[in-house]
């Protein structure tokens, strides 16, 4: 059951609809949510050492100003929205945002908006989060315009170890979508065909009061990921879970190909864990 979740404030309006996707979950649910904005309260001198102090004061207050405004439009739409809700406007340094994924594990679930060219770098935070909060991260598309709704449900499958956890933090969603799918991609990768065939899986779940179908497509010329998109237009699914894959790598976070592909061209909100 989700009870509590978090929610990674934009300070730009535009990008404003994870908040209307993160009010949409905690009413289907009546969970508490707690926004949280990061205000700079510095900046790397090597990337500005030429950079008058008082341009840089400038920058830092427009930045801190625009912070505030997100958190007030935050506040406004939970009271609208008659959502149980608090928030969290937090100093750092510019660049950090390993706050965000360590308050994540003390909650059921995190929504963090998809990277914009235009508007929002949020690559590292989405990472961050999938690898460092030992939670689930709901990922909202920035094209995204309608609340998520659970009419269908995809779930991948490939019989490891981060699509399991994937499948089953995602349970609360499974149990009230419409329809519910397991999908496998078959390519030159498949190793356990008998894992494959996601029977135990759907067995699984069926015990949970989960019905589903079980969906198998090849790829054998496009991407994984591709696949998987085709497939979700295709079939016109709402959401969809997937297990996120890499590893860390001198304390950096190495992105598998197929999420990083995911993460870079996903058309509809993502549930993934790690």
């Amino acid at each position: 059951m989700i009870k509590d979740l978090i929610v990674n404030l934009e300070q730009s309006a535009s990008r404003d609809r994870v908040v209307d996707v993160a009010l949409a979950i905690a009413r289907t649910f009546d969970a508490h949510v707690s926004g949280v904005c990061f205000a700079y309260d510095s900046m790397p001198s090597f990337t500005m050492p030429d950079f008058p102090s008082e341009v840089l004061t400038k920058m830092l207050a427009a930045n801190e100003a625009a912070a505030r405004g997100a958190v007030e439009r935050f506040e406004a739409a939970c009271k609208r929205e008659g959502v149980s809700a608090e928030h969290h406007l937090l100093e750092t340094p510019y660049g950090t945002s390993g706050r965000f994924p360590k308050m994540a594990r003390r909650f059921d679930l995190s929504v963090v908006m998809q990277s914009d060219p235009e508007n929002g770098d949020n690559e590292v935070l989405i990472e961050q989060v999938l690898f460092d909060s030992g939670r689930p991260v709901l990922i909202v598309p920035y094209i995204q315009k309608d609340a998520v709704k659970l009419d269908r449900v995809v779930c991948c499958w490939d019989g490891s170890r981060a699509a399991t956890r994937a499948i089953n933090d995602a349970r609360p969603f499974l149990r009230r979508a419409a329809a519910v799918e397991l999908l496998i991609v078959r390519d030159h990768k498949v190793r356990d065909e008998n894992e494959l065939r996601g029977i135990e899986m759907a067995n699984h779940l069926a015990r949970h009061g989960i019905k589903l179908d079980i969906k198998v497509i090849t790829a054998p010329d496009v991407s994984v990921s591709g696949t998987i998109l085709s497939h979700v237009a295709d079939t016109a699914a709402d959401l969809l879970v997937m297990g996120g894959y890499g590893h860390s790598r001198l304390r950096e976070f190495v992105l598998g190909g197929v999420t990083r592909e995911m993460l870079a061209s996903m058309t509809v909100p993502v549930v993934m864990s790690h």
